[in-house]
Order: structure tokens, then sequence, then C-alpha cells
């Protein structure tokens, strides 16, 4: 059994290199992000296979959905044309197949594994605490001023990636409901003198 845990840890830490060497080498940015998303993916597998739940939890919920939220913010900053966009959606199937595909594989290992050796994956099972409790204390209590000032500064870039993209463009027009309403009459209606004969 150790040496099937010890193989399926190889493989995915395998994975994990060639999709982090791929995110940096690959030429389309489409396939960075996918290759990305398959390394994170395949380091919570790992933490699972070090018996470190939450951190494999907290990997795939934050930080994969990170890796879309940054994928639109990059969309909403270049000002790609969604048509073509979606006119070359094609291109990138069959790697979004095999990216899909290595996921799925993955996750059949892994829960395979841990159902031939659960042990393994949970190491600390025998203790009085688990790793969330001793994460949560530690976080909380010593490491809570760092834990703050690590979330004021993600706001702040939240912020300021709100305030980049929502820029004006000159071809839209947007409705101000405060400019309509303190128009005056001076503002709203022009007379003209029109001669006779030169009207509509």
């Amino acid at each position: 059994m150790d040496m099937l845990a010890d193989l399926v840890f190889y493989l995915f830490a395998a994975v994990l290199l060639m999709a982090a060497l791929g995110v940096v080498t690959v030429r389309n940015p489409v396939h960075s992000v996918l290759l990305l998303v398959l390394a994170f993916f395949s380091s919570s597998a790992l933490f699972v296979l070090l018996g470190a739940e939450f951190l494999a939890a907290i990997l795939v919920m934050v930080y994969m959905g990170a890796v879309a939220m940054l994928f639109l913010f990059v969309v909403m900053m270049l000002d790609i044309d969604f048509d073509l966009l979606r006119r070359g959606a094609r291109d990138h199937l069959p790697v979004g197949i095999a990216v899909g595909g290595l996921v799925l594989f993955e996750l059949v290992v892994l829960v395979a594994g841990v159902r031939l050796d659960p042990s393994h994956a949970h190491p600390g099972a025998g203790l009085a605490h688990s790793n969330v409790s001793e994460i949560g204390r530690v976080l909380y209590s010593t490491y809570i001023y760092p834990f703050e000032i690590s979330s004021i500064i993600l706001l702040v870039a939240l912020v300021g990636a709100v305030v980049l993209t929502a820029r004006k463009r000159s071809d839209q027009k947007r409705q101000s409901i405060c400019e309509q309403v303190a128009r005056t009459r001076d503002q709203a209606v022009e007379l003209k003198k029109v001669a006779s004969g030169q009207g509509a």
C-alpha cells in the first residue's frame, strides 16, 4: 500500500511540474490559464495525500476561483472582441478537453488511493484535534495581525481592479439621472426665430 501511495504522489507531482512549466512556456494565454488550473488541482491532490484536507479545499475554492476572476479581469482590461473569442473557441477545445480529462483522472486516482489506504491520507486521524482546528487556532491567535493586513491589501487590490476596468468610453452613451433632474427650462428648451417659408 505504501508503494501505491508513493506512486500516486509522484504521479501528481509530475503532472504538477509539467503543468507549471506549461504555464510559463505556452504562448496562448487561454492555454496558460487552463494549465494553471491543472497545476492548482494537482497541488490540492498532493495536499490531500499529505493529510492537509483544509489546505486542499482552500486551494481549490480560492485559487481556482481566483484564476477565473483573473482571466475575466484580463479580458476586461484588454477589451477583447467577444465575437472573435467565440469563433476561436474551437481552437482551445482540445486543450480544454485534455486538461479536464487529466483533472478527472487525478480525481479518480485520488479517491481510489484514499480508499485503498485511508491511514496514509489521514496521518493525524488519531490526534485529538484536526488540522483544521489547529490552523484556525494559530491563524486567529498568533498570526491575527498579518491575517487582517492581508485582507486589507486584497480589498485595496479589488477596489483598484474595479477602478481600472470601469473606464469611460467615448462610443457609449450613459444616462445620468442627476443631470436630467437638475436641468432647467433654459437648458432643455431653445427658441429659434424662423423666417417665413424656411421652416420644416
